[in-house]
C-alpha cells in the first residue's frame, strides 16, 4: 500500500501500458490489412504469382482483392488498346529505299494473359511489336515497286495488316488497326520522278505541236483542193462565156480597188486625155 498519490501514479502507469499495447495491435493489424488487399482499376487485370503454385492462370478483375502478404504478388497489367509507331528503312522491289511509319493499335488476348506474363513480362508490346512490325514491313515492301507504293497504298497496308496480325497472334496479343502514317523515298527517287513529269508534259507538249502540223497541213490541203476546183469551174466557165468572163472580172477587181483607194486621203485622180492617173499625196510635204 502507498499513498493517494502513488496509486494513482500506478493506475496512470498501467492504463497508458494498456492503452500503448492496443496502439501496437491495432498498428499491426492495421498493417496486415493494408498488404493484405490490393485494387485493379478499370482497363486493368491481375495475374497472381504464387510462391508456392506459381503463376495463376485465372487472372483477377476489377475491384478490391485480398492477398496473402509475402505469399502471393498481384502484376497489374493494362489491357486497354494502346497506340504505337514503329518505322523502318527498307528498300522495294525496284531496289529503291523508303522511309515508312506505321502506326499499330493493339492489346493483349485477356484470357491468356497468365501466358503472356509468363513468356514476355509486363511490358509485352515492348518486347515483341517493334521486332515483328519490321520484319513484316521488309517483307511486304520487299514485294512492290516504288511507284505501287504510292498509287497502291490501301493494297499495301491490307497486306501488312494482315501479315501483322497473323505474327502477333503466335504471341498472344490481338492487333486492331493498323495505318501507313509516313512514307518518303531518297533525294534520288525524288529527283527521278521530277524528271519524269518533266518528260511527260515535254512530250505532251511534242505531241501538240505534231497535231497542229498536222491539222495544218490537212487545212493546207483542203485550201489547196478548194483553189484547184475554182480554178477548174472558172477555166470551164470561160470555155462556155468566151473572153467576157474575163473582163466581167476585170471589171469587179478594178471596182473593189477603186473604192479602197476612194477611202483613202493620200490619192488623187487626174483626168487626161486617154488616160487616168492616180497619184500617191504625202499630207506632210
Amino acid at each position: 500500500m502507498g499513498t493517494p498519490q502513488q496509486q494513482a501514479a500506478t493506475a496512470i502507469a498501467n492504463l497508458l501500458g494498456r492503452v500503448g499495447r492496443f496502439a501496437v495491435i491495432v498498428g499491426v493489424g492495421g498493417g496486415v490489412a493494408q498488404t493484405s488487399l490490393y485494387t485493379v482499376d478499370g482497363g486493368e487485370r491481375a495475374v497472381m504469382y504464387d510462391r508456392i503454385r506459381g503463376v495463376l492462370d485465372q487472372p483477377v478483375g476489377e475491384g478490391t482483392h485480398f492477398r496473402v502478404p509475402w505469399l502471393q504478388t498481384p502484376n497489374i497489367m493494362d489491357i486497354r488498346t494502346r497506340p504505337r509507331t514503329i518505322s523502318s528503312v527498307t528498300g522495294t522491289k525496284d531496289l529503291q529505299m523508303v522511309n515508312i511509319s506505321l502506326r499499330v493499335l493493339s492489346k493483349p488476348d485477356t484470357h491468356l494473359l497468365s501466358q503472356i506474363f509468363r513468356s514476355l513480362g509486363i511490358d509485352w508490346d515492348e518486347r515483341v511489336l517493334p521486332s515483328i512490325g519490321n520484319e513484316i514491313l521488309k517483307a511486304v515492301v520487299a514485294q512492290y515497286n516504288a511507284e505501287q507504293l504510292l498509287t497502291q497504298r490501301d493494297r499495301v497496308s491490307r497486306a501488312v495488316r494482315d501479315s501483322l496480325t497473323a505474327r502477333a497472334k503466335e504471341f498472344n496479343i490481338m492487333v486492331d488497326d493498323i495505318a501507313i502514317t509516313h512514307l518518303s523515298f531518297g533525294t534520288e527517287f525524288t529527283k527521278a520522278v521530277e524528271a519524269k513529269q518533266v518528260a511527260q508534259q515535254d512530250a505532251e507538249r511534242a505531241r501538240f505541236v505534231v497535231l497542229k502540223a498536222d491539222q495544218e497541213r490537212k487545212a493546207a490541203v483542203i485550201r489547196a483542193e478548194g483553189e484547184s476546183e475554182s480554178a477548174r469551174l472558172i477555166s470551164e466557165a470561160t470555155k462556155v462565156a468566151g473572153p467576157g468572163l474575163i473582163e466581167l472580172r476585170r471589171i469587179e477587181a478594178a471596182k473593189d480597188i477603186a473604192s479602197s483607194l476612194s477611202k483613202s486621203g493620200n490619192v488623187m485622180y487626174l483626168p487626161g486625155s486617154g488616160s487616168n492617173m492616180l497619184l500617191g499625196i504625202n499630207p506632210g510635204k
